[in-house]
């Protein structure tokens, strides 16, 4: 099994939903990185999606597209985030997720960062805007490197849709709650038709992110998903708390969330 499952196994045992957190890599800063998990995992998340910071990240929102800036201009990039994710390993067993676009695999090489991420203690990747049938000599070398090749769904992919996502998808299902970028909102109508059918169609586990903030979002899901994913909330506390404060505020933010699941 691997870390991913395992996670997903012992949570369904434990009738409990994980907690998922998006951080982006080198915000605050590439050396607080590493710690600033560790005060995550002290919080209650169960899994990272570490952000590989880029110019242009279409699919993210303001907070998330300002962590990216703070992050490459400290310098940061995939191979320092891949640095990153190697010492973030050496400190928690936590599953890692990258999360990226194609254009930063595709300049460092696809195969060079599958094997990189790998070697790193990377578990899986998002590519957030390349679907698995666009650009296949990007997808293969993560599968064959062993990675997690993790999906995203949203309330408006089509049916036909759903048996190419999901032949194509491993580790997780990521079902974007709404339609727009990251951050928050209210989640579309239909989602929990969506929910439903994903559970009829895969034994893959079920993530729901974008707009989740609160404990009353994260109890919204009980019963419909398997995880919830914070991102945008938890950024912009970061931000807010500075460098120094940072990993105190984000634990406790997230331990508010973590009794939700």
């Amino acid at each position: 099994m691997t870390r991913i499952s395992r996670l997903f196994a012992t949570l369904k045992q434990n009738h409990q939903k994980g907690l998922i957190a998006y951080l982006t890599a080198g915000d605050p800063t590439p050396e607080r990185t590493p710690a600033l998990v560790e005060a995550l995992e002290r919080g209650g998340a169960d899994l990272i999606e570490l952000g590989v910071p880029f110019s242009d990240p279409i699919a993210d929102g303001p907070v998330i597209q300002k962590s990216s800036q703070v992050a490459l201009s400290h310098g940061a990039h995939v191979g320092s985030a891949l640095e990153m994710a190697r010492a973030i390993r050496a400190r928690v067993d936590l599953p890692i997720v990258a999360m990226t676009y194609a254009n930063p695999i595709l300049r460092f090489g696809a195969e060079r960062f599958a094997s990189e991420a790998a070697a790193s203690g990377v578990d899986g990747v998002i590519i957030t805007d390349t679907p698995p049938e666009e650009l296949p000599g990007m997808w293969a070398p993560l599968r064959a490197a062993g990675l997690a090749t993790i999906l995203l769904v949203t309330p408006l992919t089509r049916a036909d849709r759903f048996e190419r996502i999901l032949r194509d998808a491993s580790g997780y299902v990521y079902v974007v709650s709404r339609t727009g970028v990251t951050g928050a909102g209210e989640a579309a109508r239909g989602l929990d038709e969506l929910l439903l059918d994903l559970k009829t169609r895969t034994r893959l586990p079920v993530a729901v992110g974008f707009g989740i903030e609160t404990p009353k979002h994260v109890r919204a899901y009980r019963g419909k998903a398997d995880g919830v994913v914070v991102g945008s909330a938890l950024v912009r506390r970061v931000d807010e708390a500075g460098p120094a404060s940072a990993p105190a505020v984000a634990a406790a933010f997230l331990k508010s969330l973590s009794e939700a699941c």
